[in-house]
């Protein structure tokens, strides 16, 4: 029976039709909230729950976008992505997006719940190059970016190298991945303890420098994960720690902790000549005075001269009121001795 034929039957209609339509909103806003996202076989968890609209499956931006080995850049209601080598612009509250430079028209615009930006899942995963499949039994989108001869990932430039006996008891271990990773499904394991929160992870590589001294005897990097392709890895090698020898050290560093800086801004300090240096920049901005969201991430890696001074021009999407957080981390060319230190700029 339709809501009409309620209305038209039921002494007090209005009130039974009030009713009716307010169950329908209870049940279709539960329907949504059951629906299950899987991307590349692997179940995806969202503090904000997807949601239909006008029979379109909408989720948080980065829960998808970067699972699929995209980069995402959100600055004032726009919305660009950058991954599998395609790009892709979305407005919120506009049906009108761009795929690789050429205008598409979506049925129903981005929009906002909250501090999070929710998008049309199915646009967003074809965009990026991949298969979206939907089964009405479950409630269950899959979404999968592998395809035939797709292969596993493996580990690459290996820090310390496998076999290698290094001087220093907290040497920097680190690598890269021969193709995109998803970062969220990675683990890394040192002896056996899970490493994995204090490690800097991205879709390429990762680094980790041990917070204490490591024994002198042989130890086992594990590396774990999924990479965007859906293909499981799981690699391990070994090296030998030795005697200490002297410690690395970060000095001088500009602009000092706590100062104003603007979305371009050069990085420079002191450490030991020679030294490799990594520095990873993620800038965050307030939503409605309130909301903390970050806004891409960069990262660069570059050497000390022989005097152990680096110098190094940072980009990146600065809003004022927000602010700019910043790890820079050296490692000795032969020791391997390791500093961090870690910055927070105002914008």
């Amino acid at each position: 029976m339709t809501i009409t034929q309620i209305f038209s039957r039921t002494r007090g209609g209005l009130v039974v039709a009030a009713c009716a339509v307010a169950c329908a909103f209870t049940v279709a806003s539960a329907l949504a909230q059951t629906v299950a996202v899987v991307v590349n076989g692997q179940t995806v968890q969202f503090d904000q729950p997807p949601v239909e609209r006008s029979g379109r499956v909408f989720v948080p931006l980065r829960g998808v976008f970067e699972r699929l080995g995209a980069s995402v850049v959100y600055d004032n209601g726009v919305i660009n992505a950058t991954g599998n080598g395609r790009t892709v612009q979305l407005r919120i509250g506009s049906t009108q997006a761009t795929v690789d430079g050429q205008p598409q028209t979506i049925d129903v615009a981005p929009f906002l719940i909250g501090s999070r930006t929710l998008v049309p899942i199915r646009f967003i995963s074809q965009s990026l190059g991949a298969n979206v499949d939907w089964n009405n039994g479950t409630n269950t989108v899959t979404i999968s970016s592998g395809g035939a001869g797709a292969q596993a990932v493996t580990l690459a430039n290996l820090t310390p190298s496998s076999g290698a006996v290094v001087a220093a008891k907290s040497p920097a271990v680190s690598g890269t991945f021969s193709s995109s990773v998803d970062p969220n499904s990675v683990h890394i394991t040192l002896d056996g303890r899970d490493v994995s929160s204090t490690t800097d992870i991205s879709p390429t590589n990762f680094l980790f420098t041990p917070p204490y001294p490591l024994t002198p005897q042989s130890h086992t990097v594990r590396v774990t994960g999924k990479g965007t392709n859906g293909l499981g890895f799981d690699q391990s090698w070994s090296f030998t720690s030795g005697t200490s020898v002297t410690g690395n050290y970060i000095n001088s560093v500009q602009p000092t902790n706590g100062n104003k800086v603007s979305s371009s801004f050069t990085l420079s300090g002191s450490t030991l000549p020679n030294s490799s240096v990594h520095i990873v920049a993620v800038p965050t901005q307030l939503v409605g005075g309130i909301f903390p969201v970050t806004s891409g991430t960069y990262v660069a890696d570059l050497k000390a001269d022989a005097s152990g001074h680096f110098s190094q021009t940072v980009s990146v999407n600065t809003t004022p009121g927000g602010n700019v957080a910043v790890r820079v981390t050296s490692v000795a060319p032969t020791s391997l001795a390791s500093k961090t230190v870690n910055l927070s700029y105002s914008s």
